[in-house]
């Protein structure tokens, strides 16, 4: 019999990072471990100077505030944020004070067993990392609800001038030299400059002020002794993961990250964090204090170079779509709080904003145009609701396209009254086009059922999904309908293998990447999906790696069509950052060949998708 306690933390957790990064069989082990504590309004759950325990905490249900010493507020946490976890992995007790502000309840993970589990996968240590990584000397949680901080992953550069001496050498002249050279810390190293040991500010002041060792004596009596050594090249994240686990400051760089090679260089968490000026993190603080949308269009501007600069050192797409379509939100979000200053007061309506298409999938990685739309629940007339909410909307759209989101050629947006709707009506629309389904129903539903909320009350949006699985469980016709559509691409290469190329217009003699190759894997995702009435996941990959768990038998061809897309969307963004465009049509002759197979072999899985449509919505034939 199934322990219903432990599953609704599994369904919890598994929304949340890091614990979203792990296995369903990890989490669900982890989550029989998991323990659930009530916190009455003005509970204290971790006071300044308590020792860290067995567990740390994410947040199921209220709120905590994080106090310093002084009782001034150092940061809230709601729903998905994860507390406590950096005083446990730096070994220090707490230096925060954590009080529920309302009745709450969070999960208590046991750290020993997630410690594990950082240290076997990749993506939850740098998950981990960019905490550490964020500027927050005292405690690990996310400041952002439902989603995780995400620290840049560049290669950083180490100082090379590195101030040393030799283990004769005295404190005080150690000291003198660190002094001259206005550093924190210096290397002791032998006649071949191989690393021998490190002493900081922290060493003079614990053992020699505070301490019994005089400054005559050799440097070598209060070295750190041996050092970390790490090779030339390693990324920011790995380097932050590396001082993490091992409550360390410096790192030196030697040849292959052995002791037994001259010094390099020398990389200190002060070098890591003069670079997140560049951080999502920092620039998603940037974004919810930014007072205009001037503002919020520099910050998009460096968004594409920090994705620019994510695509040059071949970082997952997986984790560029997350990183880049959290900042999508964050900006979104803004523009929303920035109209609702303007607005007239819309206390008596509820309302969701919804994104749809390619930013509803967490795809859109370049600035390409809005697809958005509202839904509301009032206490006032449903009119007069709408007379209230589309100069709102409207102005919404109107920012978004300032920030440099192009105004959507077909007029799906938030601001057109088609597009705002009350709850009640948005079913009957749902309902309209599952039921009396034609081409023009059939091509709405692929673009507003990759709806996704992205401010407001996001139980409406939950209604009108379970809406949808509703009507579909009664009605097949739309589903046959729907895989006729996802039939329209056919695999875009001819006879002699090469590329299907538009014949005229404007991008003659051009490949169509969305239309051709993007759009046949999106529709064949969003109908296998929605056949097995799974809902909570719009993008394209994790729907592949969802239908791979609930189909094992097919799931090579998914897990084959998962990377197909990631491959898709990294051509699509390199190339509209090269071009300056969408990154929709590209020149096949000037792709160099690796890329250009790459190409053709994300190709593949569209045909045996095709396929398996085909004879699962028995099809007969293509169309």
């Amino acid at each position: 019999m199934k322990n219903e306690i432990v599953h609704r933390v599994y369904t919890f957790l598994k929304d949340y990072p890091p614990f979203s990064f792990l296995s369903r069989a990890e989490l669900l082990l982890l989550s029989e471990k998991v323990w659930v504590k009530y916190l009455p309004k003005s509970t204290v759950l971790f006071q300044i100077g308590e020792a860290t325990g067995e567990y740390f905490y994410i947040v199921h249900k209220g709120a905590l505030h994080l106090y310093r010493a002084d009782e001034s507020l150092a940061d809230s946490c709601d729903e998905g944020d994860v507390v406590g976890i950096r005083p446990f992995l730096a070994k220090s007790a707490y230096l925060l004070k954590a009080m529920a502000t309302e009745e709450t309840i969070v999960y208590g993970i046991p750290a020993h067993l997630f410690l594990l589990h950082m240290e076997n996968n990749v993506r939850v240590a740098k998950y981990m990392a960019s905490h550490f990584a964020s500027g927050v000397q005292n405690y690990a949680p996310s400041t952002d609800s439902n989603h995780a901080h995400f620290t840049e992953i560049f290669t950083i550069h180490h100082h090379t001038a590195v101030v040393h001496c030799q283990a004769n050498t005295t404190i005080r002249e150690a000291a003198i030299e660190m002094t001259r050279k206005a550093v924190g810390s210096i290397l002791i190293c032998d006649d071949q400059m191989f690393p021998l040991g490190i002493v900081t500010d922290k060493d003079l002041r614990s053992r020699v002020v505070a301490g019994t060792i005089g400054a005559n004596e050799a440097v070598s009596q209060i070295m750190s002794s041996p050092v970390h050594c790490v090779p030339p090249g390693m990324s920011a994240a790995a380097l932050q993961m590396e001082m993490v686990k091992k409550n360390i400051n410096h790192l030196v760089v030697t040849e292959g990250g052995v002791q037994l090679a001259p010094v390099m260089g020398i990389i200190s968490e002060h070098d890591l964090l003069v670079q997140q000026g560049n951080n999502p993190t920092v620039l998603i603080r940037q974004i919810r204090s930014a007072s205009s949308v001037t503002q919020l269009r520099l910050l998009r501007d460096r968004m594409e170079t920090l994705t620019q600069r994510y695509l040059e050192q071949d970082v997952s797409i997986a984790f560029i779509t997350e990183v880049i379509s959290r900042l999508n939100d964050e900006i979104i979000q803004r523009c929303i709080l920035l109209a609702l200053l303007e607005a007239e007061d819309l206390s008596a309506i509820s309302f969701c904003w919804l994104s749809l298409g390619s930013e509803g999938r967490e795809e859109q990685l370049l600035r390409t145009d809005q697809d958005n739309a509202l839904v509301f629940t009032s206490a006032l007339p449903v009119d007069a609701a709408k007379k209230l909410l589309l100069p709102f909307a409207q102005k919404v759209n109107e920012f978004l396209a300032h920030v440099g989101f192009e105004y959507c050629p077909a007029n799906m947006m938030a601001g057109n009254a088609m597009w705002c709707l009350s709850l009640e009506e948005w079913k009957a629309v749902f309902s309209k086009w599952i039921h009396q389904p034609g081409e023009k129903e059939i091509m709405m539903s692929t673009i507003f059922f990759d709806y996704r909320p992205v401010y407001g009350n996001k139980e409406l949006a939950a209604e009108l999904t379970d809406h949808i699985f509703h009507l579909l469980d009664r009605q097949d016709l739309f589903l046959h309908l729907l895989a006729k559509n996802a039939l329209e691409n056919p695999p875009p290469l001819s006879f002699f293998r090469n590329f299907v190329v538009e014949k005229n217009g404007e991008h003659k003699n051009d490949f169509d990447l969305k239309l051709r190759a993007m759009m046949p894997l999106a529709d064949a995702a969003r109908l296998l999906i929605l056949s097995k009435r799974l809902g909570g996941e719009n993008n394209t990959v994790k729907r592949y790696l969802k239908m791979a768990e609930t189909e094992p038998e097919n799931a090579s061809l998914y897990q084959m069509a998962a990377d197909a897309y990631e491959v898709l969307l990294r051509i699509r963004a390199s190339s509209g950052l090269k071009h300056k465009d969408s990154g929709r049509y590209i020149q096949p002759e000037a792709l160099d060949k690796m890329v250009k197979l790459h190409l053709r072999n994300s190709f593949i899985p569209i045909d045996e998708l095709h396929q398996l449509i085909m004879v699962r919505f028995q099809l007969g034939g293509r169309i």
